[in-house]
């Protein structure tokens, strides 16, 4: 089971109109299944999480932090962001981790039925789309409906494209999320089921 929660509210600063309007509060949970991949080349028999590739850098721990830290009390600390940076930085090393990915696998951006990145705004996401050459149209974005959940963001997403009918059996899916710290990642799965 993997748990994507965060609630923001609690550590946004009301007054900064750089965050608070932002990011939101919200939940999600996957249910996974352990399965091993001994060939890197996919197969028509293969399925579950293909490859991850998963950083983090604390050289970069003040472009998006807590000032103080995390208290229930909001008395230690709230959400502090340099916008700009995060964005440059998220375009980069999302855009090299979902290649990375690739490479391992095997595969090309073209194998990939459905891109489900991190809901941290629309700008991010048409940024690193152009940069793989993904159509816009294999990319799952929710930020309209639920904003930036943060943690929460890639399961209600995946929740959404799941009840909408768009992710089946069989498809590969692409996830990719960068955060505070900075740390940064990207995954390959195939939904599947076993024989």
């Amino acid at each position: 089971l993997v748990i994507g929660a965060d609630s923001m509210s609690k550590i946004l600063d009301w007054n900064d109109r750089s965050t608070a309007v932002l990011f939101g509060d919200g939940a999600g949970a996957v249910i996974l299944e352990k399965r091993i991949v001994k060939n890197k080349t996919i197969q028509n028999d293969q399925w579950g999480v293909l490859t991850t590739k998963i950083f983090t850098n604390g050289e970069y721990y003040d472009l998006l932090s807590t000032d103080g830290g995390v208290s229930k009390s909001k008395s230690t600390g709230f959400l502090r962001m340099n916008g700009k940076e995060v964005f440059k930085h998220a375009v980069e090393k999302l855009t090299s981790s979902l290649l990375m990915c690739l490479e391992e696998c095997n595969m090309n951006i073209d194998d990939i039925d459905w891109l489900i990145p991190h809901q941290a705004n629309q700008r991010i996401i048409n940024a690193v789309s152009n940069k793989v050459k993904i159509h816009q149209n294999k990319i799952i974005s929710t930020i309209s409906i639920h904003g930036n959940t943060s943690a929460a963001s890639i399961p209600l997403a995946l929740d959404y494209a799941t009840k909408k009918g768009k992710v089946k059996n069989g498809n590969i899916l692409a996830f990719q999320a960068i955060g505070g710290g900075l740390s940064w990642g990207s995954l390959i799965l195939k939904i599947g089921k076993p024989n």
